[in-house]
């Protein structure tokens, strides 16, 4: 029997988990209401949180993956909203338009924030900017200059502004020829001009889905135009000005926006904000999709299959070359690139290894490095920033190949003058001792070697004579005079 405490109305544990079973329940549901409780505010804690994304540095392949990832984290874990910090030169248009369509399909709310003072959101960060369903700025930040810049050299339309200006003895037939030229660019559209007409409809949409100013939206597009935090706001561009994602979580607490079609109140008032750093694959895309590094691994990587395969056994250039040749080919996909100077590049490399090979007195070697270099300005389709070819790496690359090949060609011409070394025409031109000697043969020392000797006249040991023919193994003399 077990003893029975009554001392201070406790009741021994060990005595209700052996007496009544009614007792046993009541613990094991208040335990589970405890567990389900302590669930709950767990997901409370997780709902009431903020994902905080910071979009820095030229937008690419690496930022578009990062920012879809971020907001498909931001679903998964049920955040109140998703604030993108801003601060970027614009990028490329294919990754821009994935974040884009990223914040488009989220099911929750994305706060743009230009942050922190002295940022810019310029040229794609606008478009980005314009998608968010609640856009703000700190002070001191600007916007805007979003003028397509993915077709090289070519013309906004319609010219250049200052170059239409009409001169003072203009008269009306020259009035005339540029009214009409201009209706006919008007019924003919360049390719600039679709290039921009299509980046005008996409921000007008944008800034009409979310109410916001599209006149101005088209001038950044068309006339390149920017804006201040303040005039921004003043203009309808901007929603708020925050000076710190604390205000600004204040501030776009209780707005109503759409979401996926719906009208949906942000709920950010009191919420924790949880930054999501870019991770290590982010760092490793980013990296690779540098073009300046895509580009010497393209090289690192032909070169040393090409190692691999003019020295068998090594092993190691092979499996460095195989390596980089893949990274380099990825990279490249996701960059926009002239496969014409693609196709230039492997085309002067394969002329230059084929002087080695093939004797074309430096045609080829010459030939490929102007191949190569062209290829390499040539490379990237776009003027964005961040996303060309260093010069430097060009120059360094295409001057070292000049240089070994004009190197190869001095050792040419110098060896073309050299003696021979080796085969019988070594041996013209010797000297060398008489032996001894018989009717019209005997033999002779040259070259550190006793050799059959024949002369027109007979010869006298000791007397030097100079080889100046071969029969076979026989050497052909004459006396020294």
């Amino acid at each position: 029997m077990l003893e029975k405490r009554k001392s201070c109305g406790e009741v021994d544990l060990i005595q209700v988990f052996a007496g009544d079973g009614r007792a046993r329940t009541v613990v094991a549901a208040l335990f589970l209401v405890l567990i389900a409780g302590f669930t709950a505010l767990k997901a409370v804690a997780q709902e009431n949180v903020v994902i905080l994304l910071p979009v820095t540095g030229p937008i690419g392949p690496a930022t578009s993956d990062y920012v879809v990832r971020g907001l498909d984290t931001a679903e998964e874990q049920a955040a109140r909203a998703v604030v993108l910090k801003i601060d970027t030169p614009g990028g490329l248009d294919t990754s821009m338009r994935e974040i884009v369509q990223a914040i488009l399909a989220s099911p929750v709310p994305v706060i743009g924030y230009v942050a922190p003072s002295g940022a810019r959101a310029a040229s794609a960060g606008t478009f980005i900017l314009y998608a968010t369903h609640v856009a703000a700025m700190a002070p001191a930040t600007n916007l805007g200059a979003a003028t397509p810049v993915e077709i090289r050299g070519l013309p906004l339309p319609g010219g250049d502004p200052r170059q239409r200006q009409p001169a003072e003895n203009d008269d009306n037939a020259e009035s005339e020829a540029e009214e009409e030229s201009e209706k006919t660019r008007a019924r003919r559209p360049t390719v600039p001009d679709k290039v921009v007409r299509d980046a005008v409809a996409y921000i007008r949409g944008l800034a009409q889905l979310h109410g916001r100013n599209a006149e101005w939206a088209e001038k950044a597009v068309t006339e390149a135009a920017t804006l201040s935090a303040g005039e921004a706001l003043e203009a309808g561009v901007i929603d708020l000005i925050a000076n710190d994602i604390n205000e600004l979580l204040e501030e776009a607490d209780g707005r109503t926006v759409k979401v996926l079609g719906r009208e949906f109140v942000v709920e950010t008032a009191g919420a924790s904000t949880m930054p999501i750093e870019p991770d290590w694959r982010t760092e490793f895309l980013s990296v690779i999709t540098t073009p300046t590094v895509a580009y010497i691994l393209l090289l690192i990587g032909f070169y040393g299959i090409v190692f691999e395969f003019w020295s068998p056994g090594f092993t190691g250039p092979g499996v460095i070359g195989a390596i980089c040749l893949v990274l380099a080919l990825f990279a490249l996909n996701q960059l926009p690139i002239n496969y014409a100077g693609l196709g230039l590049i492997i085309l002067g490399m394969a002329f230059m290894l084929a002087e080695a090979f093939v004797p074309a007195f430096g045609i080829l070697g010459i030939g490929g490095v102007i191949s190569f270099i062209v290829g390499s300005v040539l490379l990237l389709e776009t003027d964005a920033p961040g996303f060309q070819v260093s010069p430097g790496v060009i120059a360094a690359v295409g001057g070292t190949s000049a240089l070994l090949f004009l190197g190869v060609l001095i050792m040419l011409g110098r060896a073309r003058t050299q003696p021979v070394v080796s085969g019988p025409e070594e041996m013209i031109g010797l000297e060398g001792e008489i032996i001894d000697w018989k009717g019209a043969e005997g033999r002779v020392r040259t070259h550190g070697e006793i050799w059959r000797a024949s002369a027109a006249e007979p010869l006298s040991p000791g007397t030097h004579v100079r080889v100046i023919a071969m029969d076979g193994l026989t050497l052909v003399v004459q006396p020294v005079e």
